[in-house]
């Protein structure tokens, strides 16, 4: 169930753990579904994750990926 709402901004919330990352990107999806815009899909959850804190680790590509993807949807929706 989506909690969008005049409180609830998608954009201004840091992305602290996957599980903020998840809730603010079905916000994004919701608003986007509201106003009948399309943009592409946000980048997929890593699986490939060693653990081992590498340089360039898939997750530091996925925050990166997602907030490219967060900047795209606001500059639509705005």
């Amino acid at each position: 169930m989506s909690t969008t709402n005049q409180l609830f901004d998608p954009f201004t919330i840091p992305m602290r753990s996957l599980d903020d990352a998840q809730i603010i990107a079905g916000e994004i999806e919701a608003l986007l579904t509201k106003r009948n815009l399309s943009l592409r899909p946000p980048p997929p959850v890593p699986t490939t994750c060693c653990g081992r804190g590498c340089n360039g680790c898939v997750w530091q590509g996925y925050y990166e990926a997602l907030a490219y993807w967060r900047e795209q949807a606001e500059k639509l929706l705005r």
